[in-house]
Parts: C-alpha cells; sequence; structure tokens
C-alpha cells in the first residue's frame, strides 16, 4: 500500500468521525426539546389514562398477569408515569428519572408486549367503525427506550431546569464560592 493511499484512508476515517449535523450547532443543540416533549407527554398520558379509568382496573390488570404487591406496583407506576413525565418535559432530573421509567419500558415489554412481536400497529380490518388493530407489540416502548437514552447520555438540551442547575452551579464554583456540603457543620468551632 503507497503511504498517499494510507494518508487518504486515515483522512476517509477522521471524516467519518466528525459527521455534523447539516443545520449546524445552533439548531441541532435544540434536538432533544422535541425528544422531551413526546416522551414526557407519552408518559404523563398512559399514567393519567390509569387514573381516569381508576387505579383498581390497572391493579387488576397487574394481578392476572401476576405481578407481586399489585397495589403498590399500580400506584408505583402510575406516579412513575405522571411525575417522571413532567420531570422529563421540563428536562429536570433526567437521568435520575430514566431509570425507573426505563424499568417500566422493559418490564412492561417482557410480560405484555413481546408475545405480540414487534410492531406496534397491526391492521387486522377495517370496518364501518373504522380500523380494528391487533394488540401492540414491543416496538414502542423500544422507541422511548431510545428516546431515554438519547437525553440521558445527550443532555436535556435546552431551556431544562437540568442545564439550569449546572449554570448556576458552576457560576457558584467559579465565584469561588463553596458548596454547601463542604460547608461546616453549623456550631462546630474550627481551632
Amino acid at each position: 500500500m503507497r503511504r498517499d493511499s494510507i494518508k487518504a484512508t486515515c483522512a476517509d476515517a477522521a471524516a467519518i468521525r466528525e459527521v455534523r449535523s447539516p443545520l449546524g450547532g445552533r439548531i441541532a443543540r435544540w434536538a432533544p426539546v422535541p425528544l422531551r416533549l413526546i416522551v414526557g407527554y407519552g408518559f404523563m398520558e398512559h399514567g393519567f389514562a390509569k387514573l381516569g379509568r381508576g387505579p383498581e382496573a390497572f391493579t387488576d390488570i397487574l394481578h392476572t398477569i401476576g405481578v407481586p404487591g399489585p397495589h403498590v406496583m399500580a400506584w408505583a407506576t402510575i406516579l412513575t408515569e405522571v411525575i417522571g413525565g413532567l420531570a422529563v418535559i421540563l428536562g429536570a432530573f433526567v437521568a435520575l428519572v430514566a431509570l425507573p421509567m426505563a424499568a417500566l419500558l422493559v418490564v412492561a415489554t417482557f410480560t405484555v408486549h413481546l408475545p405480540y412481536g414487534f410492531s406496534s400497529i397491526k391492521l387486522l380490518s377495517v370496518t364501518a367503525a373504522g380500523a380494528q388493530f391487533g394488540p401492540p407489540g414491543y416496538e414502542l416502548n423500544l422507541l422511548y427506550l431510545a428516546c431515554l437514552a438519547a437525553l440521558v447520555m445527550g443532555g436535556s438540551g435546552p431551556l431544562a431546569i437540568d442545564g439550569l442547575v449546572t449554570r448556576r452551579r458552576s457560576a457558584g464554583l467559579s465565584l469561588g464560592m463553596s458548596h454547601p456540603r463542604d460547608a461546616a457543620p453549623s456550631g462546630s468551632a474550627e481551632r
């Protein structure tokens, strides 16, 4: 292999690693915002739907599929969906709330959706009443998991409480202020 072709191959490899958005950094930094909005809204909608039908109805479903402690798990699920969804919309504590949200998705995938295959849309027929669909597969669960992973790894983006907290914390530290946990306990005297 010639030296020129090696240099060209290395340059091609470097160019592949540096693929950038054609829209540029100013617009690309907003990419997490639609993810936060749809994931947060989706989770909140599912939580409010469970509340609307009555938590007892969801408790019965969990009991039927053999989930231990169905009453506690029903409320834990509803609260995770509503509070976690709101936190994601606001971009608040996303890395923290993503864990129980992802756990719900994984459990739902294996206990409910897996037997129905990948596709979430199974058109069975079209009647006078409209389209009739079969049970959903695990496709949407994977999409939600991918979005949560993207938000955790890439950050919440602009207009997020997480970013505000980070900026305030770094501004305070750059001004020489210490973090409150580093302060001496009240009532203790330095000797």
